[in-house]
């Protein structure tokens, strides 16, 4: 019987440990080194890899500089109702980071995470941790979602992710089909549009949000009026709201909203949600008129919002014309020929999921999302963190996070005052 090495058992004991090295967990790591606790940030590839490999050339932020507010390091350029483009957002992390020493491993896997007695072990490519806390801060987008008919459809058509979209000339000649109308489906389609391709889009139903309204960003009107402060508790329905699509919008050229009926009276073609693929047959469920009007409603909704925010406060503010539809489909179409429309590649722009099958700790609910209050599991020791409404609409942005790294951070700091206390009358 061949003799196998023994795993090495020497491990590194640390008092907490971060996993992901996004602005999450660097804000974790933040607040941290401020309270003495000491700790040790993991990160499988290079600090903030998302903004720096994992998004398209022309990608811009969404909301205004102004709402970037990372641990004592705010937006400070000359441009704060301006949208920053990818290379000036990785700067602005990277700024951040440079303000403080974090006790960082880059290139480090984490294999898993089991609680084993009073501690919690953290496997990983490069060695053995032991801690008395893990944060997990590795993000909700490590699995790119496709549907399982999509392996039905003809080889011949390239199938492409958003997450390995860079800029149109990666997508092949042709009419590509964009699927998926959140940020990423409707900023992609009008990328490929800039650029003069033939793109078609596949209609979910994804809300949308005016950009300029009433003389203001409408971000700006939304923060005044105290929407980003509303709570996930405070919801109606937490589990719908945890669930529900950003709305659409971009700061591309200064921003602008995204009205897809104005892009269907400039000859964009456009079906309901996808519902089939098979050989080059692709089938959609006829709900594009149902998801442009939902997509509206919010819209609508929005303004309406703060057109009663206006009245209420007495605020001097321009006045705006009613909404109208601009374009409304004659049918819906069921179901196409893609070979026969020239269709050559699909762009699936639906999401993502997390992948926590490391995480060997019943923190997790039947959804698989975690379990939690403001990112403090029911758990003993295991906290998440930069999870969209994790606690408010800012908790996966730079608007929120440092609130809520604040918020667990004080939480350890306070269990590891208690503990050494515990120790010393021990």
């Amino acid at each position: 019987m061949p003799v196998h090495p023994l795993k090495a058992t020497t491990r590194t004991h640390v008092t907490t440990v971060i996993i992901g090295a996004g602005q999450a967990g660097m804000s974790a790591s933040y607040y941290l080194c401020q309270a003495g606790v000491d700790h040790v940030v993991l990160e499988r590839h290079q600090r903030f890899h998302a903004w720096k490999a994992d998004r398209w050339d022309s990608f811009c932020l969404v909301t205004p500089n102004w709402q970037c507010k990372l641990p004592d390091f705010p937006y400070r350029g000359d441009d704060p109702t301006g949208f920053m483009v990818k290379d000036e957002i990785v700067d602005y992390v990277e700024g951040f980071c440079n303000s403080f020493d974090a006790p960082l491993r880059e290139g480090v896997t984490v294999i898993r995470v089991e609680k084993m007695g009073a501690l919690f072990e953290v496997d990983t490519d490069h060695g053995l941790w032991s801690a008395d806390h893990v944060i997990v801060a590795s993000g909700g987008y490590d699995k790119p979602i496709t549907p399982p008919f999509a392996d039905k459809l003809d080889p011949s058509i390239t199938q492409i992710h958003s997450k390995s979209y860079r800029r149109p000339s990666d997508i092949p000649g042709g009419t590509c089909l964009v699927v998926g109308t959140g940020q990423s489906g409707v900023q992609m389609m009008e990328d490929l549009k800039i650029a003069g391709r033939d793109v078609r889009l596949a209609v979910g139903p994804a809300p949308r949000s005016p950009r300029w309204y009433r003389g203001r960003d409408a971000t700006d009107w939304l923060h005044q009026l105290g929407y980003y402060d509303i709570t996930i508790a405070q919801q109606p329905d937490p589990k719908t709201t945890e669930a529900k699509t950003n709305h659409y919008m971009s700061g591309r050229d200064g921003g602008h909203e995204i009205d897809l009926r104005r892009f269907a009276l400039d000859g964009l073609r456009m079906y309901g949600s996808v519902a089939d693929m098979d050989g080059t047959t692709i089938r959609f469920l006829p709900d594009l008129e149902a998801n442009l009007d939902a997509a509206d409603k919010s819209y609508v909704g929005i303004r309406q919002m703060i057109d009663d925010f206006i009245a209420r406060e007495g605020i001097d503010a321009p006045q705006e014309q009613p909404f109208e539809k601009l374009w409304r489909p004659e049918i819906e179409i069921p179901q196409i020929d893609a070979a026969a429309e020239g269709i050559t590649s699909i762009l699936w722009c639906i999401g993502f999921r997390p992948n926590y099958d490391w995480l060997k700790v019943d923190c997790l609910d039947e959804r698989g999302r975690p379990i939690h209050t403001r990112g403090v599991c029911d758990h003993d020791g295991i906290y998440f963190l930069g999870l969209g409404w994790l606690h408010t609409w800012g908790s996966g942005r730079f608007l929120g996070v440092a609130e809520d790294a604040a918020h667990v951070a004080a939480a350890i700091a306070k269990d590891a005052c208690v503990s050494t206390a515990r120790s010393h009358s021990a």
